[in-house]
């Protein structure tokens, strides 16, 4: 009896989901504050459907060029007046001056809607953005779905505590419940985990920063040219005198059978002369 009881509210549930999803759908999404609307309604989104029924990932990415001696202070100070908004570091890397490579640094950042803009004017102020990209993902359908499932997974669980808690349910139904409870706790957690993901990337920019140094008319040697000739000169005679040793290698055992052969051909060819020599001159002379 409960078995079946239980698959009728399975059936119900998975039905009572579908007009949860549909209810989800045609309902806008939470309210968002005014800074994060005109974000989005700055990325283009018009028509009938409001910029905040919509869930969007948005991603910019600056190369900044900088003299080479002020790279690592210019990384250092994006991440210091990244601490003065609402803005988290994910990542950074910095790169000294090594020999002829130039100081390079990254950092990944997560900022608040209303802040991108002065993190961006901030970022302009230590050296030059040579490059600048925006990206929009449209994950809508994905945050309707999880909170969806995350409803009827919600929904499933408390009916199932509700079974358990019930009087005079058997052992067996109980453990059948618990493992029912188990799972259906695991799903949920799972999709909370990854709505917690999807707030992160929809309610936060995401700012990827590239620094690198820039070229001057100093940082060009008139003696460059020579340097890069010796390096290719030395490259291409340790690859001769490696292309050298393969065929010196190759032919030695080649050496083996050769020399023995040549100096027998050459030792019964001498034989072979001198016995003709002799025949000749033991001929008698022609009358």
């Amino acid at each position: 009896m409960l078995r079946k009881s239980t698959v009728l509210m399975c059936v119900a549930l998975l039905i009572g989901g579908g007009c949860a999803r549909k209810a989800v759908t045609l309902t806008s999404a939470p309210p968002m504050d005014k800074e994060s609307t005109r974000n989005y309604a700055v990325m283009g989104i018009a028509g009938k459907e409001s910029a905040a029924s919509r869930y969007l990932a948005v991603r910019h990415k600056l190369i900044v060029e900088a003299p080479g001696a002020e790279v690592p202070k210019s990384l250092d100070s994006v991440i210091a007046f990244c601490g003065t908004i609402q803005c988290e570091v994910i990542s950074s890397n910095i790169t000294s001056l090594t020999g002829d490579s130039a100081p390079l640094g990254s950092v990944s950042l997560r900022v608040r809607p209303g802040d991108v803009d002065k993190l961006i004017a901030f970022v302009g102020k230590q050296g030059e953005i040579a490059q600048r990209t925006t990206e929009t993902e449209d994950k809508t359908t994905i945050v309707v779905d999880t909170d969806a499932k995350i409803k009827n997974l919600t929904d499933f669980r408390d009916t199932l505590r509700k079974m358990l808690a019930r009087p005079g349910v058997s052992v067996k139904d109980i453990v059948e419940i618990q493992e029912k409870l188990a799972d259906a706790q695991s799903q949920l957690d799972s999709e909370a985990a990854q709505r917690k993901i999807l707030a992160n990337e929809t309610e936060k920019v995401a700012v990827e920063i590239d620094f690198r140094a820039e070229r001057t008319m100093a940082s060009v040697s008139a003696f460059k040219p020579i340097g890069d000739a010796l390096r290719e000169s030395a490259s291409v005679l340790s690859e001769s005198l490696a292309s050298l040793i393969t065929v010196v290698v190759a032919v030695i055992p080649w050496l083996i059978v050769i020399v023995p052969g040549g100096w027998f051909l050459v030792t019964a060819w001498r034989r072979v002369r001198r016995k003709r020599a002799v025949a000749v001159a033991a001929e008698p002379p022609a009358a």
